[in-house]
């Protein structure tokens, strides 16, 4: 089964939460204390800081579905606060102590040592073309503390699929904002919230809603019509191919290895509460999106 949807899925299932931990864990809010103007000010610095001083452009087409405006307001100022070297030494450090008290009565598997070797050695093998946030990530050096290691894995993982799913969308001609648009038909999100945190406007919601109910993908009521549905299954099985490499690299024997201790700790951190289990996470519909704050 190396290379199946059924792997690419797991994959992303099991990666997602430990990678999140950097986005949710409390101690993250020590950014603002160094100057960042509010979360999303200090987001986009240390997602796109493997990118080096990047601007709101590349920024922009890199994480795709963001409203220019939005990236706008938290790039390339973000680097007057701190470099991108910088941003990373401290994410790494907040990390650290997030970890300590995150997993303080975990019980680790004795191999977890082996497995993030097994990681080091087969993930900077994956293809980085078109791939522009995990290229930028799998050039980054891997931390020696094994969990952070783990952590850095996670997120190669993840930015991994995550830039093979923009391939997706730009397949099928689904732009950043339309792909929230096909969220929302399924009841992923409100257009209201959805809204506030990528940026984007009620006219231009509105906008991409009629061409999406031109193409016969979404409904007046901004549901999926079966062509739409049609279309949204089939980016997410081109998503899932463009991730199949990830099992192949590995072998079957060494991703069910991978995946029992990614899925061991995304079982905890999603029982205990420490990441959310769904999208939008209902805290980030709180935060002000019009500003820095």
């Amino acid at each position: 089964m190396t290379g199946s949807p059924s792997y690419s899925r797991r994959f992303a299932a099991a990666s997602e939460p430990l990678h999140s931990c950097a986005y949710y864990a409390p101690e993250i809010s020590e950014f603002t204390e160094l100057g960042f103007k509010g979360w999303w000010h200090a987001y986009f610095a240390y997602r796109s800081a493997p990118l080096g001083t990047a601007s709101a452009g590349l920024v922009t087409e890199t994480f795709f579905n963001f409203a220019p405006r939005m990236v706008e307001r938290s790039v390339p100022s973000c680097w007057d606060v701190m470099s991108p070297a910088d941003v990373r030494a401290k994410q790494i450090s907040i990390l650290t102590r997030a970890f300590d008290r995150i997993f303080t009565d975990y019980k680790w598997d004795e191999d977890l040592a082996d497995i993030v070797e097994l990681l080091k050695l087969s993930l900077p093998q994956l293809d980085t073309h078109q791939r522009p946030l995990f290229a930028a990530w799998a050039d980054e050096p891997w931390p020696e503390n094994p969990l952070l290691a783990l952590w850095h894995a996670s997120t190669l993982l993840r930015e991994y699929r995550f830039d093979g799913h923009n391939q997706a969308l730009r397949s099928a001609d689904v732009s950043g904002l339309g792909s929230h648009l096909l969220m929302a038909a399924d009841g992923r999100g409100t257009p209201e919230v959805i809204q506030k945190i990528r940026g984007w406007t009620s006219p231009e919601w509105s906008a991409e809603a009629e061409r999406l109910s031109e193409l016969g993908w979404i409904t007046s009521q901004g549901r999926h019509t079966d062509k739409g549905r049609a279309v949204r299954k089939n980016i997410e099985a081109e998503t899932d191919r463009n991730a199949e490499q990830i099992a192949s690299t590995l072998g079957n024997d060494d991703a069910e290895r991978a995946l029992g201790q990614l899925e061991s700790v995304s079982a905890f951190l999603l029982t205990e509460n420490v990441v959310p289990g769904k999208w939008p996470p209902k805290h980030l519909g709180q935060i002000e999106a019009s500003s820095q704050q």
